[in-house]
């Protein structure tokens, strides 16, 4: 289990079982796993998500995913607990989503 903290200062879990989920689910995501780490460390901005959730959105310049979005969804479940939900590429973040975050 790695643990990255959120622009709130949360800890954000992401378990191996969640790695495992994203790459079944987005095999495209397959090798990526610094990159979901780095978007959650540094976002470009963050979105309000569904339920309660968040959206960390970075965009990527080196190649494989030049030009597309890591878009990583996670959970503050308190001050200091938190967890990946799942995360995936996009070539373009939701514009209709609420920005919460930027730098």
């Amino acid at each position: 289990m790695l643990i990255v903290r959120s622009v709130n200062g949360v800890p954000i879990r992401f378990t191996g079982e969640r790695w495992n989920h994203i790459t079944r689910r987005y095999v495209e995501m397959e090798g990526l796993r610094d990159a979901v780490l780095q978007t959650m460390d540094r976002p470009d901005f963050v979105q309000r998500g569904d339920e309660g959730a968040l959206l960390a959105v970075r965009r990527w310049s080196e190649d494989p995913i030049a030009g597309r979005f890591v878009v990583v969804v996670y959970r503050e479940a308190g001050a200091d607990d938190g967890f990946v939900v799942t995360a995936y590429l996009t070539h373009h973040p939701a514009t209709w989503r609420e920005t919460v975050w930027r730098p």
